[in-house]
């Protein structure tokens, strides 16, 4: 390729995409308005409940899956802080979070008192909760705009794979024998006939990133790559890699010359790009070539 990604560091701020984001206080008559019912749902489970383990099962009873959601995550900031919403949302585990963790929660009667020292509805808490409303928007958008890239430039290829919300395309269920079948990708480009698969692909945008989650975010990509280029090489499949990075986050900490190792680990097989550079660095050729 005529660039490789540290090529474009030192200008690296003109080759991101930068997402749309809200203002605050602008959202709050929103956030209230949104959140108002679920507040208000909690504070009669709360005074309907003889114990913070009761309050929590009342929680998990709740059918619809965007309100229980919703009534985990304040259940966390009043009675749980310590456990992550990801397990508290899991309704199938209510029983099991609550043998295990029960005696850690905050006893029904401060919960109560500081209930209804509250607001209704409370901006502070509807504020916090809009911010999880669009967690995964920007993602969604990036992968999105990439698919429509893709057709545009290349619209005798294929790519597979949910534009937005969906499943990730397990591996296992495209390569014979893979030994990692559950490793999910987000994307998957075949050839004009859709037999031969030419790339597999992976679509994160960094709003910000640093640190730990920094070293995970591009040691998990390189975990990934190597699986999958050790498995196209065994089995003499010429498969490439590609990276679809975007966002703020590319210019923290040291995010970009991590993702420049990663791709020179591979030299020719992997591309890390973002959606303004797409059209300088894959290319018909690349994708057909062989290593």
């Amino acid at each position: 390729m005529p660039h490789t990604f540290s090529n474009y560091k030192a200008n690296g701020y003109q080759w991101i995409t930068l997402a749309s984001g809200d203002y605050y206080p602008d959202i709050l008559a929103d956030a209230c308005k949104l959140y108002q019912p679920v507040l208000e749902l909690f504070g009669q489970l709360v005074k309907t409940s003889e114990s913070s383990v009761r309050l929590f099962m009342q929680i998990a009873d709740v059918a619809q899956p965007w309100m229980r959601i919703q009534l985990a995550r304040v259940f966390r900031k009043y009675v749980s802080p310590i456990l992550p919403v990801e397990m508290l949302k899991k309704k199938t585990k209510a029983a099991e979070i609550c043998e295990r963790f029960g005696k850690s929660f905050r006893p029904i009667q401060e919960v109560q008192v500081a209930f209804n020292s509250r607001p209704m509805p409370d901006e502070a808490l509807c504020a916090i909760l809009w911010e999880y409303k669009d967690r995964g928007k920007k993602g969604y958008d990036l992968t999105e705009r990439f698919f429509e890239l893709f057709t545009a430039y290349f619209p005798t290829l294929h790519i597979h794979g949910p534009k937005r919300a969906g499943q990730d395309i397990r591996l296992g269920t495209i390569l014979a024998d893979y030994p990692n079948p559950n490793r999910p990708v987000d994307f998957v480009i075949y050839d004009s006939s859709q037999q031969t698969i030419l790339a597999i692909g992976l679509a994160r945008y960094d709003s910000d990133r640093g640190g730990a989650q920094e070293d995970d975010r591009t040691g998990g990509y390189q975990s990934c790559a190597d699986e999958v280029l050790n498995y196209a090489q065994k089995h003499h499949l010429n498969i490439k890699l590609i990276f679809v990075n975007d966002g703020p986050g590319l210019l923290l900490g040291s995010m970009w010359d991590d993702y420049a190792k990663l791709e020179t680990s591979w030299p020719n097989k992997i591309i890390v790009t973002t959606l303004r550079m797409f059209s300088e660095r894959i290319s018909l050729n690349w994708l057909n070539s062989e290593a």
